[in-house]
């Protein structure tokens, strides 16, 4: 797998203290409210797992899988909600997780939805955060890293289902997703 990673973008040092730093900030942030933290499934399942032993409050998780992807490299603009949540949100304090920020479409019908359902209030916390890709304006409340326009795997995110347990995030090498 690491023959095909072009560069590390992000170590496995520099990860751990950005995810200590995010879980600090939101135990802070949510003391006495309990929140539920709910991974996107299935790219922010490693960056959640992370988070959540980084947060010293009471909290619950949740997961959900959100696809506009389809079997592509590039956001197709249609969202479907592929696994929904275990229970109701109703008045409950969400922290979604997610592992990349792209277009932003996803991200903005899935809060939207979920605010519908009567969330007490809604955040985000992303892993990484590609703003040159933006479509829709997305408000973000907690960010790891901000990437460069590159197609990038590691610590959770995967091209065809592969590199999702490497330690880091690297660009992956054109060549392997079919680009020269």
């Amino acid at each position: 797998m690491t023959q095909d990673i072009q560069k590390v973008l992000l170590s496995e040092e520099e990860i751990a203290a950005k995810v200590a730093e995010i879980g600090a900030q939101i135990s802070r942030d949510y003391v006495g409210k309990n929140p539920v933290i709910v991974s996107i499934l299935k790219g922010s399942f490693v960056f959640m797992a992370d988070l959540v032993r980084a947060i010293t409050i009471p909290c619950t998780i949740d997961f959900m899988s959100v696809s506009s992807y389809g079997s592509g490299t590039s956001s197709s603009g249609e969202v479907k909600i592929v696994k929904d949540f275990d229970g109701s949100v109703d008045g409950r304090h969400l922290i979604i997780v997610e592992d990349i920020l792209d277009s932003g479409r996803t991200l903005s019908y899935l809060m939207k939805t979920l605010k519908t359902r009567g969330a007490a209030s809604i955040s985000l916390c992303t892993f990484l955060d590609k703003p040159e890709r933006r479509v829709v304006p997305v408000k973000v409340d907690y960010k790891g890293f901000t990437v460069p326009d590159s197609f990038i795997v590691g610590y959770g995110l995967d091209y065809d289902q592969r590199y999702r347990n490497l330690p880091y995030v690297g660009v992956l090498k054109p060549s392997v997703y079919g680009e020269e």
